[in-house]
């Protein structure tokens, strides 16, 4: 397997500064796999980013999308409705990365399609658990 084969892409899109710091902060140590991290803070720029717009028009395609719920500008529901209408972007795994365990948060991501739903705990240990689990 070559080098750039090895390394998942990841696209976290996360508004909280400290959130996206601690997420980089997980995958950068650990035992994680190779991995490329690109942080954008808000649902409008998430989807500029999936379609290669403006600044993003030579983004490498995500294996994988960390999507919060609560964003500014266009929420994660929408970037997740978006992303599973759009026939070049509907194949990407999304997995909805919250601090919201509202059962119609869970239940509206699933009915949208996403991959997996997890709630951000407020335990460090079980924050990087989560974290490592979803690149291992």
């Amino acid at each position: 397997m070559s080098e750039a084969q090895a390394t998942i892409e990841v696209l976290l899109v996360e508004d909280s500064p400290a959130d996206a710091r601690l997420t980089q902060e997980v995958l950068k140590g650990g035992d994680v796999r190779k991995h490329h991290l690109t942080v954008v803070r808000d649902g409008v720029e998430a989807l500029s980013y999936l379609r290669r717009e403006g600044p993003y028009c030579d983004a490498p395609r995500p294996d994988v999308v960390l999507l919060d719920l609560n964003l500014p500008k266009m929420d994660g529901r929408e970037v997740l409705k978006r992303i599973r209408t759009d026939p070049a972007l509907w194949s990407i795994p999304v997995i909805v990365l919250t601090t919201s365990g509202a059962e119609g948060d869970v239940a509206g991501a699933f009915a949208e399609q996403a991959d997996s739903y997890l709630q951000k705990p407020v335990d460090l240990i079980a924050f990087t658990r989560i974290v490592e689990g979803l690149v291992a």
